[in-house]
């Protein structure tokens, strides 16, 4: 830089500027003079990221070469995060030593691509540590809660330290909007209800908000009271809350345009005309890079808009659509998203038909794809709404027997996850199958123990069902499970109640584990036994299969009874009388019924000749009234008739 010419250092101490307008009119003047100058640059980077001309001050680090990048790591990094780069920002970020402002960029754009975990790790490091800078504390307060909904919405709630929300939750309306969300992903619904309602006054009661920035901050609010009122079921309410949604959604981002688009579609109790939500919800804006939805949310609205084409009869589109996805070769999956995109496309296949036309659609895609766990589940549906279970529970086992028999250790995962077997019981459940209920349990249960994370609600079915068995190989394996749980969660009443039935009968001490529980005079204060002895035992109804079995079973062994045939009157003779026994003979022709009596001596010798069993009078052959009434017997000839044909002698 020439001497004439002042540095920009020198011209900012010399002034006291403080609009950052004029600090950039500075750095343009002076770069004017030496584009080059690594601190006006780097001044002039700082100055676009405060007017959040991001964009600018990404073009302006890529023109300053290496030397501006490596001087100014920290405000490149953020440059892009802001700017949607946010693996490349978060590596940045990364390689910065001991720098604080470079965790919280790290945080941010890790959150931005989904490594939820990280996020929170970085956020609790910043929490034990002081913030010199006013509000950080509050900001990490706020991004970290954000952080562990986001867990838990990915079914990472484990890692989250702390589930309930506490006091300092109910200070701001981002706190308690982010606590709201979390125990909306953890199905509290009623305690999320009251944060949101929390989180939305203390929004209204803001003074340095303006109207509009009010309106965006109340609009995810909103949506997720919607989301709430939906799932509860109160339609009335939801219908409200979708039309203020309604009058808001114009002013905020493309993203939550569209989360609110969708809820308010969802909240419909009846559509009528399908083409009308189907092409609204077409409408909706690209996303840019900057604003992306997160996957959860991406993903359910696609299935939202499939859902829409079926409505409208558009089956050709989903099929295609999502033949795309399973074209690609996939082992089975648990993923709710791969089995929705299964489940529509039967769905489309059938033509959303239900009952036997269905499964007639759907059986030879199961044969095609045997190990597909959302068509399977679709199928069994489709079994148990036409009450064959036998069926279900078939497709169910061929599909069990698919998974252990592959070679993919990932599927046996599969195979035993707690849903799939949850759904195994429940199917043996219906008909009465104890034994089978037993043995899929301990199977699920023997296989997780193994497992670093084993699922604790599986184990804990499992070592319920075995606490009931007499076998002390399976008392011995309950006594296993529960006191695995038991050392990972004292204070579960259940699993402490389970570790001391299973200890019970063993040299095991489990006093202190047993003063923890509920006294067992407390359980049975208020029941009286001697009125339950003389109301007697209730004996449990029979399951469907087995009730189904046993009234066929007294079918066959009960006669069956002849059914009254009531006659229309145009069929009855006109002197029928109701109150007279009609003659059983009626059907037989004249002449055969035991009233006939023949007219003329012709006809009662005819009779008399053709009568059989009498008592024959006289050795003559031949015809003879005997007796009374005319009757006769006739004597069979020997040689047959007198008239018979001579035979011809064969020459």
């Amino acid at each position: 830089m020439t001497s004439g010419v002042p540095s920009l250092d020198t011209l900012l101490r010399r002034t006291t500027i403080n609009d950052h307008e004029e600090i950039l009119k500075a750095c343009n003047a002076s770069l004017k003079q030496n584009k080059r100058a690594q601190g006006t640059l780097h001044a002039k980077v700082v100055a676009l990221l405060k007017l959040e001309r991001y964009d600018d001050a990404l073009s302006v680090l890529q023109d300053g070469g290496e030397s501006l990048k490596n001087e100014a790591q920290l405000e490149r990094s953020y440059t892009l995060y802001k700017t949607g780069l946010h693996q490349e920002a978060r590596n940045i970020a990364r390689n910065i030593d001991d720098s604080r402002g470079a965790r919280h960029v790290e945080a941010q754009a890790s959150y931005r691509i989904e490594d939820f975990e990280h996020a929170a790790r970085l956020y609790y490091d910043l929490a034990k540590t002081h913030a010199p800078i006013d509000n950080e504390e509050n900001d990490i307060r706020i991004n970290g809660g954000a952080t562990d909904a986001q867990l838990e919405w990915s079914r990472h709630g484990d890692l989250v330290q702390r589930k309930k929300p506490g006091r300092e939750d109910m200070e701001a309306f981002e706190l308690a909007y982010n606590a709201a969300c979390a125990t909306i992903a953890r199905e509290e619904l009623t305690q999320a209800e009251v944060l949101l309602k929390r989180s939305q006054d203390l929004c209204n009661a803001l003074g340095d908000l303006t109207e509009e920035e009010k309106i965006a901050e109340l609009l995810p609010i909103r949506i997720q009271q919607l989301y709430i009122l939906i799932r509860l079921g109160k339609s009335e309410d939801a219908q409200h809350i979708a039309s203020q949604i309604t009058s808001l959604e114009l002013a905020v981002d493309a993203s939550t345009h569209i989360v609110a688009r969708n809820n308010s579609i969802s909240a419909s109790a009846e559509i009528k005309n399908p083409y009308l939500p189907q092409r609204i919800f077409n409408a909706a804006d690209l996303v840019p890079a900057t604003d992306k939805l997160f996957t959860f949310q991406s993903n359910r609205v696609e299935e939202n808009r499939l859902i829409l084409d079926l409505l409208v009869s558009k089956f050709g589109g989903v099929i295609k659509f999502t033949s795309r996805t399973m074209a690609k070769p996939q082992s089975p999956t648990v993923s709710s998203h791969q089995n929705i995109y299964s489940t529509l496309h039967a769905a489309a296949h059938a033509q959303c038909q239900l009952g036997k036309i269905g499964i007639k659609h759907m059986l030879p895609l199961i044969e095609e794809r045997p190990m597909d766990v959302g068509l399977t589940m679709v199928v069994i549906q489709l079994y148990i709404l036409t009450n064959n279970h036998g069926s279900a529970v078939s497709v169910l086992e061929s599909l069990l027997k698919h998974l252990e028999t592959s070679t993919s250790p990932n599927d046996l995962d599969v195979r035993f996850a707690p849903g799939l077997v949850a759904t195994t019981v429940s199917l043996y459940g219906i008909q009465g199958r104890k034994k089978e209920i037993k043995t899929e349990l301990v199977k699920a249960a023997t296989y997780w123990r193994h497992k670093s994370k084993p699922p604790r609600s599986l184990l804990q079915a499992a070592g319920l069902v075995l606490l009931e068995s007499d076998k002390s190989e399976d008392q011995a394996t309950a006594r296993g499970i529960f006191t695995a749980l038991h050392q990972q969660d004292t204070n579960s009443k259940i699993i402490t109640a389970g570790y001391v039935a299973a200890h019970a009968f063993s040299a095991s001490s489990i006093a202190e584990e047993a003063k923890g529980l509920t006294p067992t005079s407390r359980l049975i204060a208020g029941i009286d036994g001697s009125a339950l002895e003389e109301a007697g035992v209730l004996q449990p109804q029979l399951n469907t299969d087995a009730a189904l079995t046993a009234s066929r079973k007294r079918a066959l062994d009960e006669k069956p009874k002849s059914a009254k045939k009531r006659l229309r009157k145009s069929r009855l003779p006109k002197d029928h009388d109701p109150n007279k026994a009609p003659d059983p003979e009626r059907w037989l022709p004249l002449r055969e019924r035991s009233s006939y009596r023949p007219k003329g001596k012709k006809g009662r010798q005819k009779v008399a000749a053709l009568t059989q069993g009498g008592v024959e009078k006289g050795g003559e052959a031949g015809t003879g009234s005997s007796g009374k009434g005319g009757e006769g017997v006739v004597k069979a000839a020997a040689g047959g008739g007198a008239k018979a044909k001579k035979k011809k002698s064969k020459k």
